[in-house]
């Protein structure tokens, strides 16, 4: 017998363990089904959690739960990515609670210890995974870090060199100064930060008096200016294009530029240079030929190292003994000694006020510094056209489309990807160097050596390249490595390329254009089909979540609170293509209720006597509204598929919902109580194998996406033992020959209802009384209809009796349309229409008050084009609503008049 309520706690533990244990995860490469492939994203294994995690996840196992019911060999591939600069945060902060640090271990004892912290406290994540019912296949788990995954990296590090698609150069990158290692843009978070633009004169050489105000938001970086640009058509400048500037503080002399970077519009028009501390500079620097000058070491501290030969004095302009005093000086420190300088020279013109956009590193914090150092790079440019190319023709589809644009406009604009990273914790570059600097690159020592012996023609000292390869590197090989490449492998051969990647748009670039880039290149084929795009989970008021907003939501909370199907149907129910999730713990209980609603439906079916029928035929029923139900299911099975065909999360779970609540249990199980309950033993055993077959498609329609308590009542009804719906078949359509009279009669028994439901709501009539309705202009279907569902339209309408209209309609009467009847219902001794007719024409004439007010704010430009976008959507929202109100009360009136 089932439990009163279903709770959640005392399942989800025990029946995921039964599936894992039981293989009902795994891949069958023996089946003879048609793959079905997805995989992770790898969640870093550092990491716990998120809401991101939680949205990416469900829906990736709820299109492989359905493949796996429709019987397709699926494979979701599991994983964990080794997070070099997050994992090395992590335990350098063990160790500095320890007081010791990386450096003092040394490399090899520090490599140990990550290791250790990985077996002990790392892939916490993965535990949480399984919390949430990820089906993944645990038995082929991998980790970027193990030893094929190793093999597969140095195999591509070596091709690409040796094809010359990998090479090193002199580059800005963005520098993490804390860690003191390059780091990708997806690991820069820029933050709006409150600041000041300092606009300082520099004197125009051999101009006397005349002088170039530049305005900047970094005086410290001006130790490294080699220009000052204007543009081109500037007329204000035009004349001094060529000549040469003197620089305060060093009396270094610099040109003056023409270049289009240069806005006219924008402060002065004149921008000072420096190219070795900022990308738009390092542009303009390539372009004039322009020395590169660095100012700020490894730490962000003032080094002079590149300009101390070139440090003059200028009476009043330039000190070298100042200069030198720099040395060593933070950013911070010597921004404060140069701004006191220049107001001391009387050469600062003026400070405002000025936001900007300061970059910080995601991990550890410090303010990113752009830097110029020697890197390895990869050729993007030359990887990216098979991959443009692939989704020109179709190869790769994006859903939704639009993002092929995104897609299109960052790879066509591609630059060279810095692929080093100066941590210890990651895959070693595959690069040896000779006592000369000659670099050799080989897929172990033994094959440099031997590369080396061959070179200098003797045995010589190498010494291997100190840097590791960007996560990114490892993980863009994902799709074909976890698989067992470079080896040919079964596994490669059968599940290669994959059919869907299911992602956020925000790691389109740094993931997933680089798994096309790479599987192009070294399988010849693109490493999935379809990719997915879902949008960002955001707060109820469509808000980004975030730590300082204190706006987030610990999925964890949520599993904990309400059970992981309630939570995973929230994410279904909220995912539309194209557009992001406003979510909050009050959808997540709300949608609590609809599992709340499929046991308590259970319960009533159980405590009816409805078992599972294996032999039950349902295109044998003769009941109407058997075969109404039956019709319904099948609708649903169509719709759902479709919806998931198609990747429409949102629609898959609303056509369950509506399913299973509207059709289901507000209307087959009330209708379908008298059969149950009444004399007719053959009526009630065919509509037993009715509701068995219909609960029992239910069950399957919703284990994608709520497979603990759809598996539970499975178990419980006997329509298979503990933990096999996971492998039960996806439902099938049924035709029931000559049910269209049936599905009609039922569809006219539910409107009739439904319209005098909505009168009697819509006048206030107190469930206690009963009123009687009125045909006018029935037809004779209509009338025997009637007097065949009596009983059932007095219970669930609370009338009181039906007959057909004699003579002409009684005052207080109110009015509704079923086909072509009138449904005439008698209110003046049931309530006080006065009150009723004041009472609508209050809330109506309130309803258009408010729907003016919204109208206006919509109206205004000024809202529109400054108001947050979220606000501006909430308040059209708003307006539909109010819309809907205004209708329904003018109806409600209208029936009265």
């Amino acid at each position: 017998m089932l439990s009163k309520t279903f709770q959640p706690q005392e399942v989800e533990t025990q029946l995921y363990e039964t599936w894992e244990n039981e293989g009902r995860f795994a891949a069958d490469p023996q089946s003879g089904g048609t793959p079905f492939t997805i995989m992770i994203p790898p969640p870093n294994v550092t990491g716990t959690l998120h809401m991101g995690h939680a949205l990416t996840m469900t829906l990736q196992d709820t299109l492989i739960r359905w493949r796996r019911m429709q019987g397709r060999d699926t494979l979701w591939q599991p994983g964990t990515d080794h997070a070099g600069i997050a994992t090395q945060l992590v335990v350098e902060r063990q160790l500095a609670g320890e007081n010791t640090s990386r450096k003092e271990l040394g490399r090899e004892a520090f490599l140990e210890r990550v290791w250790k912290w990985k077996a002990e406290s790392g892939n916490g994540i993965t535990r949480q995974l399984r919390r949430l019912g990820a089906s993944l296949d645990w038995s082929r788990e991998r980790f970027t870090m193990d030893d094929g995954l190793s093999k597969a990296v140095r195999e591509v590090f070596v091709t690409l060199y040796r094809e010359k698609l990998i090479y090193r150069d002199r580059r800005l990158v963005n520098w993490d100064p804390h860690f003191r290692t390059a780091i990708s843009d997806l690991e820069v978070e820029n933050k709006e930060t409150r600041g000041h633009m300092w606009h300082i004169r520099y004197p125009v050489e051999g101009e006397g008096n005349l002088t170039l105000t530049v305005a900047t938001t970094r005086p410290e970086t001006m130790l490294g200016d080699t220009a000052v640009a204007v543009h081109p058509d500037d007329e204000r400048y035009k004349a001094l294009v060529g000549r040469n500037i003197i620089l305060p503080l060093t009396g270094r002399r610099i040109p003056i530029v023409a270049d289009t970077y240069s806005d006219p519009e924008k402060g002065t028009g004149a921008v000072k240079i420096t190219p070795a501390h900022d990308f738009n500079d390092f542009e303009v620097g390539k372009r004039h030929n322009l020395p590169m000058l660095s100012i700020l070491d490894e730490a962000a501290a003032v080094t002079l190292e590149e300009i101390a030969d070139d440090l003059h004095t200028v009476e009043g302009l330039a000190d070298p003994a100042f200069v030198r005093s720099l040395e060593g000086l933070s950013r911070e420190d010597a921004r404060k000694a140069i701004v006191a300088e220049l107001e001391r020279l009387e050469i600062l013109e003026k400070i405002e006020p000025h936001t900007l956009q300061v970059p910080h590193a995601e991990r550890g914090g410090a303010v990113v510094e752009p830097r110029l150092t020697t890197q390895w790079y990869c050729d993007a440019a030359t990887l990216a056209g098979p991959a443009i190319e692939a989704v020109e023709k179709g190869d790769v589809t994006f859903v939704p489309k639009q993002w092929e644009n995104t897609f299109f406009a960052w790879m066509r604009n591609i630059q060279p990807w810095c692929i080093s990273r100066q941590l210890w914790w990651g895959h070693r570059i595959p690069a040896w160097y000779g006592p000369d600097g000659t670099v050799f690159v080989g897929k172990d020592e033994n094959d440099v050596t031997a590369q080396a012996t061959a070179h200098y023609g003797k045995a010589v000292d190498l010494t291997q390249d100190e840097d590791v390869l960007d996560t990114w590197f490892s993980s863009a090989l994902w799709p074909f490595s976890t698989l067992g490449w470079p080896d040919k492998t079964p596994e490669l051969a059968r599940y290669y390329p994959t059919d869907v990647l299911v992602t956020g748009f925000d790691i389109i670039f740094f993931w997933v254009a680089r798994m096309m880039m790479m599987g192009l290149h070294f399988m010849k084929k693109v490493p999935f089909r379809t990719v997915f795009i879902h949008g960002l989970v955001r707060d109820e008021r469509g808000q980004k979540m975030s730590k300082s907003k204190g706006n987030g939501i610990d999925p964890l909370d949520l599993l904990d609170k309400y059970g992981a199907d309630a939570a995973r149907f929230t994410i279904c129910a909220l995912t539309g293509v194209g557009r992001d999730l406003k979510f909050g713990a009050k959808r997540v209980e709300d949608y609590r209720a609809f599992v709340t609603k499929l046991w308590n439906a259970a319960r009533f079916c159980e405590m009816n006597g409805v078992k599972a029928t294996p032999d039950f035929d349902p295109s044998k029923v003769t009941s109407p509204l058997g075969r109404w139900i039956i019709f319904e299911t099948s609708k649903a099975i169509d719709d759902a598929t479709q919806a998931l065909e198609n990747f429409r999360f949102d629609e898959y779970a609303g056509t369950c919902y509506r399913f299973v609540w509207n059709r289901f249990c507000d209307w087959y199980l009330e209708l379908v109580k008298p059969v149950f309950s009444g004399e007719d033993a053959a009526a009630a055993a065919e509509m037993r194998g009715v509701t068995a077959w219909v609960l029992e498609t239910i069950l399957r329609l919703l284990q994608p996406v709520m497979p603990f308590v759809t598996d539970t009542l499975w178990h419980e009804f006997g329509f298979g033992a503990e933990g096999t719906l996971i492998n039960a078949a996806w439902p099938k359509p049924v035709s029931v020959p000559g049910a269209e009279a049936a599905i009609s009669e039922i569809d006219w028994l539910t409107r009739f209802i439904s319209e005098i439901r909505t009168v009697r709501s819509e006048m206030n009539v107190p469930p206690s009384r009963l009123s009687p309705v009125l045909l006018k202009d029935a037809s004779p279907v209509t009338v025997e209809r009637a007097k065949n569902w009596q009983e059932t339209i007095g219970r669930m309408a609370r009338v009181s009796e039906i007959d057909a209209l004699t003579g002409e309609v009684p005052r207080g009467s109110a009015q509704t349309v079923v086909d072509e009847a009138t449904l005439v219902l008698p209110l003046a001794d049931l309530i006080d229409l006065d009150v009723e007719r004041a009472r609508l024409t209050k809330e109506l004439a309130k309803a258009e008050g408010e729907i003016t007010k919204t109208e206006r704010k919509l109206g205004n430009p000024d809202f529109i084009a400054r108001g947050k976008p979220d606000v501006v959507e909430e308040t059209r929202e708003r307006l539909v609503t109010q819309q809907g109100e205004r209708d329904r009360l003018q109806a409600a009136l209208a029936r009265l008049s």
